[in-house]
């Protein structure tokens, strides 16, 4: 299988008045061609840095220190301003995870995703963009209708799918997805990831996906990255991450999965008293 993305020892460093923090110190990983790799973690351990690197959009005070980031040979990090601009959207495209943030609320559907194209030099004549919006809007399951709306008349799974619409608009090599289905219902959540898994293998893209649903990893990542501390401590197929944790965190991660059978004890434990307080008076 053919790899698509290497990170080699990345090291992405935050100033602070106490000295240098490690947001991100040693990660290395491979992403394969049309692989699903799930990076899973606590708030905070990096896994969101680690996918604005990729970007190349760490911003003062944080700073990429070290390390090799291999876009199918070529390293980003040795790239300048422009031509990793360039790579952005192109052969790496990002679906953040607050899509009203990554929308503008003041602009149509329809200018935002030709805005991309624009900014990568594509412009296509008068009579092809209808046509390339609907084809682009139907591969998320949205209506051509949707290309004159402002976000604000968007339901937030809509949302969501205009931001995948976005990310797949020039067919990327890889595509972040930032915790896409953070402050979704658990029914908007899978047609959400549906969606992303539906474009992913029509483009053959390589996915990562950001989180910390260990049930969602489940159902959608090929391997799983265990992410602590800025390091990963364990990474393997997602089979045997759940059959077989090797590193104390990933089994406190699997500890954290609801447990029917823990349901079942407490439903024959009986009714739960309810604190002298609530208790009616006659």
């Amino acid at each position: 299988m053919r790899t698509v993305l290497e990170v080699a020892d990345l090291q992405v460093h935050f100033e602070t008045a106490r000295g240098p923090f490690k947001a991100v110190n040693g990660v290395s990983f491979a992403l394969h061609s049309g692989e699903r790799l799930g990076l899973i973690g606590e708030s905070g351990s990096g896994k969101s840095t680690i996918a604005l690197a990729i970007m190349r959009l760490i911003k003062p005070p944080g700073y990429i220190a070290g390390g090799r980031i291999l876009l199918d040979g070529t390293d980003l990090l040795q790239l300048d301003q422009e031509a990793a601009r360039t790579r952005r959207l192109a052969d790496v495209a990002m679906v953040t995870q607050g899509a009203m943030n990554a929308l503008n609320p003041v602009i149509r559907v329809r200018h935002q995703l030709l805005d991309g194209l624009e900014a990568h030099g594509v412009h296509l004549a008068k009579n092809e963009v209808d046509e390339w919006l609907a084809g682009l809007l139907d591969s998320v399951g949205l209506r051509p209708e949707v290309a004159d709306l402002y976000p604000h008349q968007l339901s937030g799974g809509m949302k969501q799918r205009v931001c995948i619409a976005t990310a797949i608009s020039l067919n990327p090599k890889v595509i972040i997805a930032d915790e896409p289905t953070s402050a979704l219902d658990v029914v908007v959540q899978r047609r959400v990831m549906q969606t992303l898994r539906k474009v992913q293998e029509q483009l053959r893209a390589a996915v990562i996906l950001i989180g910390h649903d260990m049930g969602l990893m489940a159902q959608f990542a090929d391997r799983v990255a265990v992410m602590r501390a800025g390091q990963i401590v364990e990474i393997d197929d997602v089979r045997a991450i759940f059959a077989r944790p090797q590193h104390p965190y990933t089994r406190l991660l699997m500890e954290s999965l609801p447990s029917l059978d823990q349901r079942d004890s407490l439903l024959r434990s009986g009714p739960i008293a309810r604190p002298a307080a609530e208790v009616p008076t006659p």
